[in-house]
C-alpha cells in the first residue's frame, strides 16, 4: 500500500480542522486533535502547516476563498441587482459558517495572518469594490470613491451580520430585517448620490 499523496493529507487535515471549528469553535483546534480527526500523526500538521498557527491561517484563507465564491455566485439582471444579491450571499455565508466567519473577522488578531492571508482577505474586499464600481456605472450610488462606498456597505453588512450571530438583534424575522436594512442602505446611498 502506497503513501497518501501530500495534497490529500493536507486536504484531510483542513477538513478535520473545519469540522472541529464548526462543531466546537476555534479554541478547540489543537494539532493533536486535528491530526487524530484526520487519521495522521501530529507531525503531519507540522510538516504541512508548521503548527497550529499555520493551520488557522489556512482556515482563514479558505474562509475568504469560500466567501468570494459565494458572493461571485450572486445573480441578477444587472450590476445593481448583483451587488445587492452579493450582499445577501455575504450574510448567507456568515449564517451557514458562523464559526468560520468569526475566525475570519473577529479573531484575526489571534491568527496573525501572513502577507498571503491578508492578500486573500483584501481580495474579498476588492471583489466588493468591483461590484460597487459595476453598479455605479449604471446609476449613482453613494458619495466618494468606489472604495469609500464599498467600505460603507461592508460596514453595514458586517454590523448587521455580527449582531445577528451574537443573537442580540430584536427583529422577529432576521431575513426580512436584513433585506429591509439592505434596501434602506442602497436607497439612501442612491439618494445621497443624487442630492
Amino acid at each position: 500500500m502506497g503513501r497518501t499523496p501530500s495534497r490529500d493529507v493536507e486536504e484531510g487535515l483542513l477538513r478535520a480542522a473545519e469540522q472541529i471549528l464548526t462543531e466546537e469553535g476555534p479554541e478547540a483546534i489543537t494539532v493533536r486533535k486535528v491530526a487524530t480527526c484526520a487519521g495522521v500523526a501530529p507531525m503531519g500538521v507540522y510538516n504541512r502547516f508548521e503548527g497550529k498557527q499555520g493551520l488557522l491561517e489556512a482556515l482563514f484563507i479558505r474562509g475568504f476563498q469560500q466567501l468570494q465564491a459565494m458572493v461571485a455566485s450572486a445573480n441578477g439582471p444587472d450590476a445593481v441587482a448583483r451587488l445587492r444579491a452579493g450582499c445577501v450571499k455575504y450574510r448567507e455565508f456568515a449564517i451557514a459558517h458562523p464559526e468560520h466567519y468569526r475566525l475570519m473577522f473577529e479573531r484575526m488578531h489571534e491568527i496573525e495572518p501572513t502577507e498571503r492571508g491578508m492578500l486573500e482577505a483584501f481580495a474579498s474586499f476588492d471583489q466588493l469594490v468591483g461590484n460597487v464600481a459595476a453598479a455605479r456605472s449604471l446609476r449613482p450610488l453613494g458619495a466618494g470613491s468606489d472604495v469609500d462606498v464599498a467600505q460603507q456597505i461592508w460596514s453595514a453588512l458586517h454590523g448587521a451580520v455580527s449582531l445577528e450571530l451574537l443573537g442580540i438583534g430584536f427583529a422577529e424575522d432576521p431575513d426580512a430585517a436584513f433585506e429591509a436594512m439592505l434596501d434602506a442602505l442602497l436607497a439612501g446611498m442612491e439618494a445621497r448620490a443624487e442630492g
